[in-house]
């Protein structure tokens, strides 16, 4: 095991860890780097993310998301357990990522911290796995640091993590620093310490916020938080939609220069048509799995047919 990409967290047991690498490699394809084509924002930010102004229609309907996920490349597919359980028939081929927890923008956090807890058990998914035959691979769950409910996400994200290794399964947790005591969610410092409670809860990846000193988003900081992490893969999340050539050269930046281990993608993606999207989606790939430049990447963004 000398020479994997990634650590075998010692919860695998010892029968599990073949399961545990063959799942690992097969959304990672074996660099031990992340491309996760994030689809959990249909309840996170309700239809502002589907439908509207320089929106095109096709990500007007959820099934989008998963024709983008069954012919760009990518790692994995992060939605809800039931919008799998609508699609994935149709959809039998796509690498899955369950995301157990997710809420809505409607409470202002002036008004309420936030709080967002399991819908369902890590059981579930493990009887839904095998019932479905669907390719499963780990799951997902969101911690607001900083929340007053922090403790309760705390307690479920471990326990999820611990249950999920058991199975030889992938936990990837989102670490997302908000509430009313959170001044800057996008303060390295602040972003570094939630990167770190990832690894102590045991996460094989931690999806961040970007950092941003003054006014620019800076992968030199992310330095301070892939250290934090320890061996817990960084990802940063995508954010709202950007000019593609400008996402992808800060992509780049933030894995050759802060160190991080992938990225989770969600906007940037799905707000496109089918061939765009797909376009961008193998792009990321690029980036993140085959190791190539951003012009490399600009010319598969450009030219890559569906």
């Amino acid at each position: 095991m000398e020479n994997l990409s990634f650590s075998v967290p010692l919860d695998v047991p010892e029968e599990r860890k073949e399961d545990f690498i063959k799942n690992m490699n097969e959304i990672t394809k074996g660099t031990g780097r992340l491309m996760l084509f994030a689809g959990d924002q249909k309840v996170e930010h309700l239809n502002d993310d589907f439908y509207g102004e320089n929106i095109p229609i096709d990500d007007s309907q959820p099934e989008h998301l998963f024709r983008v996920a069954s012919i760009a490349k990518i790692g994995v597919f992060a939605t809800q357990l039931g919008l799998i359980a609508r699609y994935g028939e149709k959809y039998p081929n796509v690498p899955y990522l369950v995301k157990i927890n997710s809420k809505t923008n409607l409470t202002p956090y002036e008004i309420r911290d936030p709080v967002s807890l399991a819908w369902y058990s890590f059981e579930d998914v493990v009887d839904f796995k095998e019932k479905s035959g669907l390719k499963i691979y780990g799951i997902g769950y969101t911690v607001y640091l900083g929340s007053e409910f922090e403790h309760l996400m705390l307690k479920e994200a471990a326990s999820l993590v611990h249950a999920a290794h058991s199975e030889g399964m992938v936990a990837v947790l989102w670490m997302y620093p908000k509430g009313k005591a959170i001044k800057n969610e996008h303060d390295p410092h602040l972003i570094a310490g939630a990167a770190g409670v990832a690894n102590c809860l045991g996460a094989d990846f931690v999806k961040v916020k970007v950092p941003i000193i003054n006014g620019k988003k800076s992968a030199e900081a992310l330095r301070e938080a892939v250290l934090a992490a320890g061996n817990t893969g960084v990802l940063c999340e995508g954010g709202k939609k950007e000019n593609p050539e400008e996402f992808l050269r800060e992509l780049y930046e933030q894995i050759h220069i802060g160190g991080t281990r992938g990225n989770g993608t969600g906007r940037n993606i799905h707000q496109n048509t089918i061939e765009d999207a797909v376009r961008m989606a193998n792009a990321i790939y690029a980036i993140t799995i085959e190791n190539k430049t951003v012009d490399e990447a600009l010319t598969i963004l450009r030219e890559s047919p569906v």
